[in-house]
């Protein structure tokens, strides 16, 4: 007789990275990822049917008749199992996830929700999945609870000067921290400064996180145990057009917080885009073009708001409200300078060598150009006046390297400890 197989090593150990409660919202999500399969099958076929001149109906992604029959009772099928699937889940999970048995996230766990959230945080909020990621400040991995009695106990040596960090696309808070260095950690003490860590949704928009992040921070400098006196930012690629939005945001609403912002800096932040994502909307708009390949343009339709708004670097409500995000590649923004009085900073990254000028304003740090890192553009409304003094362009470095490279280390320390900062 034979044995029965052990399961393999590498299963297994995955296994401990996944939590109970993670099955509802995977049956969920393959729940949603059956009927999209169905709509492009049934979509493609009328394609099909067209091209070939056959009649395919009034509708073009919908099928009559029998075939249309076939296809709704295929759907129904599939209803029927993910409403049988959640009512199963739902009388075992309980049972099953007991949040005490999971006091901690696996680092690796947080790394994949970080990435799922970038490419489909806005359909998983819609949703109401349980993996869309709720907005919260943190601090060596946990959440803060803002109340003053709370923070007291969290951060007992809580000073008036606060360090904000802001990650970037499909990343977390935890992330700051790469090849042993955490630039937070690292100034703290030379600053005198208790660093605070943003973990958001990265897939929603950007003007949505900078509006939500508004909000929480005017609750934070309440509920602060000593009275603050300096807010310095720290953004990381898409953090950086957070902050930008959440100090305009907080203006605008008369919030006190922005007042306390003095300095704001850039690490490799896409001010006025990313190539890659324009390439993504170009890749669309060739599928579309094609009666066999359109069907297939909404699969690139799948990737998230936060990412669409990476096209030309959105912050603002009025940069994506009242258009298809898909439907045109211009460049819709309405311009938003620097904030006055607060001073700004911006580091750039190139791949290329020191000496390769051409190469360097090419390539960039292999996700955002030079300019965009800078905030160059030759539209003058757009352009944002980051004083050269207070822009810094490594070599020899990518984007993910900006969190650990000494060089950006030692010129945060100069800029925001050095001789010319406030006190």
């Amino acid at each position: 007789m034979t044995a029965p197989a052990r399961p393999d090593r590498s299963f297994t150990r995955a296994l401990r990275h996944i939590r109970p409660a993670d099955l509802k919202a995977a049956a969920q999500l393959a729940a949603q990822a059956t009927h999209g399969v169905i709509d492009l099958t049934e979509s493609v076929h009328q394609s099909v049917r067209r091209r070939l001149g056959l009649s395919a109906g009034a509708s073009t992604e919908r099928t009559g008749g029998l075939t249309g029959q076939v296809y709704q009772a295929v759907r129904g099928v599939a209803r029927l199992v993910g409403w049988g699937t959640d009512a199963a889940l739902a009388t075992l999970l309980p049972l099953l996830d007991d949040p005490a048995t999971h006091p901690e996230a696996s680092p690796q766990r947080e790394a994949v929700l970080a990435a799922f959230n970038g490419v489909l945080g806005d359909r998983l909020q819609a949703m109401g999945n349980p993996l869309a990621q709720a907005m919260a400040l943190r601090v060596n991995g946990q959440p803060l609870t803002l109340s003053r009695d709370a923070l007291k106990a969290q951060l007992p040596n809580a000073g008036p000067h606060l360090l904000l960090l802001i990650h970037g696309l499909c990343m977390n808070d935890t992330q700051w921290r790469r090849n042993g260095h955490d630039h937070g950690a690292s100034l703290a003490p030379a600053l005198g400064a208790t660093p605070v860590y943003l973990r958001y949704n990265t897939g929603l928009h950007t003007s949505v996180n900078g509006r939500d992040l508004a909000l929480l921070l005017e609750r934070l400098v309440a509920a602060w145990p000593v009275p603050l006196e300096r807010i310095m930012v720290i953004g990381h690629s898409m953090g950086g057009l957070v902050a930008r939005s959440a100090v305009a945001t907080g203006r605008g609403l008369g919030q006190g917080w922005p007042g306390l912002v003095q300095d704001l800096v850039f690490l490799g932040t896409p001010q006025h885009g990313a190539p890659l994502e324009r390439a993504g909307h170009g890749a669309d708009w060739l599928l579309a073009s094609n009666p066999f390949t359109a069907p297939f343009a909404r699969l690139g339709k799948i990737r998230s708001a936060g990412i669409t708004d990476l096209r030309h670097g959105h912050v603002q409500d009025a940069d994506w409200q009242g258009r298809d995000r898909f439907a045109s590649g211009a460049d819709h923004r309405q311009p938003l300078p620097l904030p006055d009085g607060v001073r700004c900073f911006a580091v750039a990254a190139t791949l290329a060598g020191q000496r390769s000028r051409v190469a360097e304003r090419l390539t960039g740090d292999g996700l955002v150009p030079l300019d965009s890192a800078l905030g160059r553009h030759d539209d003058p409304a757009l352009r944002l006046e980051v004083p050269r003094e207070r822009q810094r362009t490594v070599f020899r470095t990518g984007h993910l390297d900006l969190l650990s490279s000494p060089v950006v280390a030692e010129q945060l320390k100069d800029w925001l400890a050095g001789p010319g900062a406030r006190a």
